[in-house]
């Protein structure tokens, strides 16, 4: 696949996590993978918080493509990854070989972590992000209270608020399922068997996009089952390089 000149395999601001799992699916050998932790993310550093929402991420997605002469590529991206691909690959599809959402945002109802940011909301961040991860610890989806073990270390508390309420209104607006569903590259969606009742699923089948039900999981397949979901992800990436897109 075109993915243009590519010095490193990643750029890597902290998530050592995706590496490490990355390199242990050998069918994955011959991509190289370009990751990344957000502004405010991980290592990643913001000097401005209140700028961080889904502009500035998508914004910042570009310019790492362009930084590592990745011309065309296929997107991967995961709940608020998810909804960043999607408005990159709704704003520059020239780019996006392929594009897969892991439970990424195309309707009000995956704001079901982001929202909190409305329905608990605190003024102080540091409180906020406290009581946001022991809200899923508590949680009985699987694998939330993993997610919430490492909270502290991979967002800023300063950097919730602007990411959740952007993440908020982007999924609030009208049309955002629409854009998903208008892509013209292959598009995969992706999801834990515990929600499989989301409401749009019928119409993504429907309407051609391919939908993966990953077994024993919930909104975080990486930590439930992550040999399914790199399955999953390299026999959709497969047959579209083999289809040509």
């Amino acid at each position: 696949h075109d993915v243009g000149p590519l010095d490193a395999e990643r750029i890597q601001q902290g998530d050592r996590r995706f590496d490490e799992e990355r390199h242990a699916q050998p069918a994955f050998d011959a991509h190289p993978v370009l990751a990344y932790d957000a502004p405010g993310c991980g290592r990643s550093v913001c000097a401005e918080l209140d700028r961080l929402g889904m502009p500035l991420l998508v914004e910042t997605a570009v310019a790492l493509l362009d930084a590592f002469g990745v011309e065309r590529a296929h997107v991967v991206g995961h709940s608020m990854g998810g909804l960043t691909g999607l408005l990159l690959a709704d704003r520059h599809p020239e780019r996006v070989l392929s594009f897969s959402s892991i439970e990424g945002n195309v309707a009000p109802e995956d704001c079901f972590l982001s929202r909190q940011i409305l329905s608990h909301a605190d003024p102080d961040p540091e409180r906020f992000l406290e009581a946001f991860a022991l809200r899923a610890s508590q949680a009985p989806a699987f694998a939330s209270a993993l997610f919430s073990a490492s909270l502290a270390h991979k967002v800023r508390a300063g950097a919730v608020a602007p990411i959740f309420t952007s993440m908020v209104e982007a999924s609030d607006r009208p049309g955002l399922l629409d854009r998903f569903l208008g892509l013209p590259m292959p598009r995969m969606f992706m999801h834990g068997a515990q929600n499989a009742g989301l409401s749009y699923l019928p119409r993504l089948r429907a309407e051609g996009v391919r939908v993966e039900e990953i077994s024993d999981c919930g909104h975080f397949p990486m930590y439930s089952n992550p040999v399914a979901m790199w399955r999953a992800l390299h026999a959709f990436i497969r047959e579209t390089a083999e289809t040509g897109g």
